[in-house]
């Protein structure tokens, strides 16, 4: 049990005898944030405003964008500083494994392979399905009645349309990273053209009425109308579907081997990509809830019904055509980091050891990538567009959740905490009440690390509550009081705790009250998707454990890494002692021989002897 806790707990570190990476570096500031807005300015704005507007949250779905976009801040800002930190090939990958241990970052490396692949799947649906659109939706009626699917968790024909494109951008990811890069560039400018166009038109054809109908008005089915029609219930389920529009950001950050100046780059293009994202997707929601009541919009193609209500044909056709080429970037986004992960867990050694090999003339992951984009093809083939995206959603939440207790868990502690205290009643004790150290140490790291899973446990039990109780009623008040008290205590004592010194590029603000608001509205956002979504999961989370059981754990790379950096360490000692002996017995050691650890003998003077008139 010993060897097995040890083998779930290393961490990653440089092996010794590791060389810099194989990846080009050719990615700067301007690509990262290119890379981050269109990976994710695609589906949410074209697609999901309408559906999320449509029967679950109304106009309120301004508000839904919001909340989701607070969480996707608080987890963009843990991943900033963490790229700081660690500019490696992996993303929350590679800053588990530094931090927490290989078992956790091969969990969050198998939530966020799935996250890419269906990512890159459902934006290939959406792209589908608004080409469709163009042709009087022939393509499906054709497919559905000479192909029909009938087994019920998958879609309703095979869409040979996302199949194909998903191969064929899969090519052009392996042709090279600055090709790629290039392209993706012109696609995102493509498509903020076109969000501006759909504000500045829908803006000038908005009607406030469309945000006061009254419950009268609308259809049965469609809630008790006004703003908010749902209630607070359909704006937080609203949030969960709206959190689906902001993942992509995070692709930045598995480009820590291929940008320049890494740890400036990364962080910047990270923050500025999502205050871009965040105004678009506000922006573009009010304006397509004002044109159109939200109980008449197109859950599938929003835009183009909306601007044929208001008769501005020309203007809906720039928009189709203009969210064709953006959903085409966004597909291009989240193809992107999927076969740096696989790049980065293969050379790791806890996935396939063959994902890692980089090709000489393309300098990237070649191998990787075209299984990831033939993966991705056939999920895009067999799937519908509804059931990819809450299966997308639950694998990324966890994955920022990781990421925010990892900045925890680093913030309360330094790389080598020289004063060891043990963890013992009275010490513990005596920190809490008066603060006693103001360095970190194993002392106040332990707390710190209690503190953070015990937090964790109390947002789980208040999302519990919240599923129980009825919020009118007396239990349910009290519960999620005490509750919340506890949670608010428990931040104050994880910040009383001395921080690290270490000075970084860029640091998140407002520890560690932002990373906790992260774990908690990661958490609440993950309650809310339904079982089927948890069940789809937990058999995902089966199979990847099944490989690194059986295979990852014994050949995982950091076995070689420890014994290379322990062999380091003795023959530095051996070396340190031979230098002491030889120097007391008047040798000293001749760092200029070729072979490295040989001591010549001290050229001395031939022996002087004095004859005394005695002798």
């Amino acid at each position: 049990m010993a060897n097995l806790w040890r083998a779930l707990t290393r961490r990653k570190t440089d092996d010794v005898h590791e060389s810099e990476s194989k990846l080009a570096r050719v990615l700067n500031l301007f690509d990262l944030t290119a890379l981050g807005v269109g990976s994710t300015l695609g589906l949410g704005v074209y697609v999901l405003a309408g559906q999320v507007a449509y029967n679950i949250a109304g106009p309120a779905v301004t508000i839904s964008f919001l909340i989701a976009a607070v969480a996707s801040a608080f987890a963009g800002i843990c991943y900033a500083e963490f790229a700081a930190r660690v500019p490696k090939a992996g993303s929350a990958y590679v800053y588990s494994y530094v931090t927490i241990g290989e078992f956790v970052a091969f969990t969050i490396g198998w939530n966020l392979i799935l996250e890419y692949v269906i990512g890159t799947a459902s934006v290939a649906r959406g792209l589908s399905g608004y080409f469709d659109s163009l042709i009087d939706n022939k393509m499906s009626l054709y497919l559905n009645e000479t192909m029909p699917i009938k087994v019920s968790f998958l879609g309703y024909y095979p869409d040979f349309l996302s199949f194909g494109m998903v191969l064929l951008l899969g090519a052009l990811l392996a042709f090279g990273a600055k090709e790629s890069s290039f392209l993706n560039n012109i696609f995102t400018c493509v498509n903020l053209v076109t969000i501006g166009i759909v504000l500045v038109a829908g803006g000038m054809n908005a009607k406030v009425e469309n945000w006061r109908i009254p419950a009268a008005e609308v259809p049965e089915w469609a809630g008790s109308g006004g703003f908010m029609p749902f209630g607070i219930a359909g704006v937080m389920a609203g949030a969960a579907k709206c959190f689906f529009g902001f993942v992509g950001f995070d692709c930045i950050a598995t480009t820590g081997e291929e940008a320049i100046n890494p740890k400036r780059n990364i962080p910047l293009a990270i923050v500025m990509s999502l205050i871009v994202i965040f105004l678009a997707y506000f922006g573009v929601s009010t304006v397509l809830t004002m044109m159109l009541p939200y109980y008449l919009q197109d859950p599938d193609a929003p835009f183009p019904k909306a601007f044929d209500s208001v008769e501005w044909y020309t203007i809906k056709w720039i928009v189709t055509i203009g969210a064709v080429f953006a959903l085409c970037t966004s597909l291009l986004g989240a193809m992107f980091p999927l076969p740096r992960i696989l790049y980065a867990m293969g050379n790791d050694g806890i996935l396939f050891k063959r994902l890692s090999k980089v090709h000489p003339w393309t300098q990237t992951p070649l191998l990787a990538t075209l299984v990831s984009a033939l993966f991705a093809a056939v999920m895009a083939m067999l799937f519908n567009l509804d059931q990819l995206v809450d299966m997308m959603s639950i694998g990324t939440l966890l994955a920022y959740t990781i990421v925010a207790i990892c900045v925890l868990v680093l913030r309360y502690q330094d790389d080598q905490m020289t004063k060891l205290v043990s963890v013992r009643a009275p010490n513990i004790f005596r920190q809490l009440c008066c603060n006693s150290y103001r360095e970190p140490n194993t002392l106040t790291s332990a707390i710190t690390k209690v503190g953070i899973v015990v937090f964790a446990i109390f947002c789980i039990f208040w999302c519990v509550f919240m599923q129980v109780f009825d919020l009118e009623s007396t239990a349910g008040i009290v519960s999620l009081s005490i509750v919340g008290v506890l949670l608010i205590g428990i931040c104050i004592t994880i910040g009383l705790q001395p921080v690290s010194s270490i000075e970084l590029t860029f640091k998140v603000p407002l520890v560690p009250f932002v990373p906790c608001l992260s774990v908690f509205v990661n958490l609440y956002l993950m309650f809310q998707l339904d079982l089927f979504t948890w069940i789809r999961f937990l058999i995902w989370i089966a199979i990847g454990y099944a490989i690194y059981f059986s295979y990852g754990m014994r050949n995982s790379t950091q076995i070689s890494r420890n014994r290379n950096h322990a062999e380091a360490a003795a023959n530095a000692m051996q070396r340190a002692e031979q230098t002491e002996q030889h120097e007391n017995r008047g040798f000293e050691p001749d760092w200029k021989v070729e072979n490295g650890n040989g001591y010549k003998k001290q050229q001395q003077q031939p022996p002087v002897y004095e004859y005394s008139e005695k002798l």
